[in-house]
């Protein structure tokens, strides 16, 4: 056979079947969970061109420079890694740690605080593992990266004297809390969390992502799970809030939009009958993942502040679902 005849076909070959099946979805594990260089998911707002983003990106930056003077760098190991963060000492006995999600740090997390200051928190804003100025190239949406947390309360409790520490998460940041909360060495000075748009599994929420793009789940999803149960031990199929929110003892705040697409609101809802925690279930109307505040920032800050103060003023937490779907 002709020499270019066969040149056509494993070039057809790469392109209609070695590409889908292991080229491009080996791509979208690299792109959303490994951190191949320095430059990627630094301290800077993740998609300029995105106006949400944006507005919530420099409103935070206004509230860091307001407080500048409350502000100090710390750095805590967690293991082998070295974790970088900003501690707002607003002489309190308690503080609460904003955990963002994927590809975002610190200066992300500002955006979140006030309602903690307002409630008598200092507050901690951190570059998780493989973000910012933290080391790590794996992310493992909390899987490993809950030991991280856990290590950043051991420091605010032991070295800043704070009496009770405080989660609250966004998206991944969700999940890594609930881990750190479910954990079996989990201390006792741990008080609860706050939950945005938490997912029942990434590999659910993946699934969704794809979709929206109109894209085949397969070989992707299965690709994308392969990977991290390769380099990070994690099922995503198989574990996940959906598998450990039954374990949590501390309360919940589960702060959830309508028109969430890739954290569904009714899937919520399973998450909530699941947890035997105190807890409660706010819906939102407006908002896209992780945009919840932006599109009601009032009522957002006043369940979180109403919801702290029952919790510190040792009132027991009514189960309930605020809104619905």
């Amino acid at each position: 056979m002709n020499i270019w005849i066969w040149i056509l076909i494993w070039t057809a070959f790469f392109f209609l079947v070695l590409a889908p099946l292991v080229i491009i979805p080996t791509g979208m594990y690299v792109i959303l969970l490994v951190r191949t260089r320095k430059s990627k998911w630094t301290r800077k707002c993740s998609l300029p061109r995105d106006k949400e983003i944006t507005e919530m990106f420099h409103t935070g930056m206004d509230w860091a420079k307001r407080y500048e003077a409350h502000k100090r760098e710390v750095d805590v190991y967690s293991g082998k890694y070295h974790l970088f963060g900003e501690y707002f000492d607003f002489g309190c006995d308690r503080a609460a740690i904003i955990i963002a999600g994927r590809t975002e740090t610190l200066l992300y997390s500002y955006y979140f605080a006030e309602p903690y200051r307002e409630a008598g928190y200092n507050v901690l804003v951190i570059d998780n593992r493989s973000h910012g100025k933290s080391d790590g190239r794996f992310n493992s949406l909390g899987y490993h990266e809950h030991r991280d947390i856990l290590r950043w309360a051991q420091f605010l409790h032991d070295d800043c004297g704070n009496r009770l520490v405080f989660l609250h998460g966004i998206c991944i940041g969700a999940s890594n809390a609930l881990f750190a909360l479910t954990a079996e060495d989990c201390p006792g000075y741990m008080q609860g969390m706050v939950a945005e748009g938490m997912f029942t599994t990434f590999y659910e929420s993946l699934r969704l992502h794809i979709k929206e793009l109109r894209q085949p789940t397969q070989p992707s999803l299965f690709a994308v799970r392969s990977y991290l149960r390769l380099f990070t031990g994690y099922d995503i199929k198989n574990d996940g809030p959906i598998f450990r929110i039954d374990r949590l003892r501390k309360p919940i705040l589960m702060l959830q939009s309508k028109e969430d697409k890739y954290s569904l609101p009714h899937r919520a809802k399973d998450l909530y009958a699941k947890c035997p925690s105190p807890k409660r279930l706010v819906y939102f109307e407006k908002g896209a993942h992780s945009h919840i505040k932006i599109n009601a920032p009032a009522k957002y800050d006043k369940v979180i502040v109403d919801f702290l103060r029952e919790i510190c003023d040792n009132k027991t937490v009514p189960d309930s679902i605020v809104g619905d779907t």
